[in-house]
Formats: structure tokens, sequence, C-alpha cells
């Protein structure tokens, strides 16, 4: 490995130039946020229906006592036993942020097609403690565009709004919802593909290194990624 070396000093004028860099990112990102909030918002009237541990669950129920809810669509098929690696990699940034999202009226739940007790076996093996429901039966994950009919499109399903095909029938993503004054639902944001690097500590953390994400020369990018417990 080659890499230039400085002084202290050289370092100093360097991080500084590239600290105006970084605090004009942090700008545009929150104008980006603010203009994500001002997103319109799309009411949700039909009736969506989840399994839980304590049974059958609408949308609304998901909430709690909340007015915000924030969903990870995890990539667990009906009849799959094991959820997928990549997923897994994500939610392990989100054991213990419930509690801190509760704090600022934010609910936070997985949903997968995946039947609850091979949910619950998956989420009790990697500790996690967050809350997962099952859309089994529900058009919940096809509607908002984490699943899809195979041979439904020769070309393979239209994913994160066009941009992109895939041969999956399961794939990530973020959703918000929002409950109005008026008491009903509100789909008011989803992401998916890149849009979801936004919400992993892991890769963050790693693009502060030398390194960075390393990723390179393998296979595809997250050829390297393992479920915690296979390292």
């Amino acid at each position: 490995m080659t890499h230039q070396v400085v002084s202290h000093e050289e370092w100093l004028l360097a991080r500084k130039a590239f600290l105006a860099k970084e605090k004009a990112f942090t700008k545009a990102r929150e104008d980006l946020a603010r203009e994500r909030r001002e997103l319109p918002w799309v009411r949700i009237d039909k009736a969506y229906s989840f399994e839980g541990p304590e049974g059958r669950l609408t949308l609304a129920d998901l909430f709690g006592k909340h007015d915000q809810l924030i969903v990870q669509h995890f990539m667990f098929g009906p009849d799959w036993n094991e959820g997928c690696p990549s997923c897994s990699f994500w939610s392990d940034n989100f054991n213990g942020i419930d509690s801190h999202l509760a704090a600022r009226d934010t609910a936070f739940v997985l949903i997968s097609r995946g039947p609850l007790d091979r949910l619950e076996a998956y989420r009790k093996r990697l500790g996690w403690t967050f809350r997962w429901v099952s859309s089994a039966g529900s058009d919940f994950n096809f509607d908002f565009g984490v699943s899809f009919v195979k041979g439904s499109d020769a070309n393979g399903p239209n994913y994160n709004y066009g941009s992109a095909r895939v041969g999956g029938e399961e794939m990530p993503g973020i959703s918000a919802f929002r409950r109005g004054d008026d008491g009903a639902i509100y789909h008011t944001y989803s992401t998916y593909g890149r849009g979801i690097d936004m919400v992993n500590g892991t890769y963050h953390l790693l693009d502060l290194t030398s390194k960075g994400r390393d990723e390179g020369g393998l296979p595809w990018p997250m050829a390297w990624v393992r479920r915690h417990d296979q390292y």
C-alpha cells in the first residue's frame, strides 16, 4: 500500500479544506431531509392484516401509541428458512433503537412475508429485540414494491420506482407512515436499493476509515457480508 504521508501541519491544512466540503454536505443533507418531510402523503384505505406474537394486527396497530411508524421491509420469503444476509446486516444496526425512536413518537417494526414462527426463531437466533410481524397472505409487500410475482415480467420486476429490474421475488426497502389528526394512516416515504444506505451505521463507520468499504475487488459489493453468527 502506498499513500501520501505528510507532516501534521500539512495534514491539518488538508483536513480543514475537507471540513468545508463536509459542512457543505451536511447542509445539503439537511436540506434534502426538509424536502423529504415536505413530500405529499398518500392516505392508506386498504385493510392490511399482519400476524404478530399477540395475534392479528392492522397497520394502525403497528403504531401503538405513536403517530409515526418506520418499517424495514426485510427479505424473508414464505418458503425461506433464514432471512436475507444483507437485510440481517442492516437489522444489526437497528437493535436497541426502538426506545430512542419511541422518544420521538415513532414506532419501528420489521415486516416480511415469511411465517411468523420462522421470523421469531430467526430473530431470537440473532439476538434482536425489535418487533417483527408477518404479512403472509397480505398484499402489503406487493403494494409497497418489495415483493414480486415470479415470471410476471419477462425482463424482471420493476423495482425502485422503475429505476431497476430485479430477478428475485423479494427486495429490501424502508417505508415511513404517519397517523394523521383525523386518525387515518398515511404513507409518507419509501426508499429502496442504495437509498437504504443512509440507515446502515456500519457502512458509515467504514466510510471514515482509510480502506473504506473495501468492496472494489469483490464479485458484488456485499459478497463479504455474513449473518453475524457466521463470521
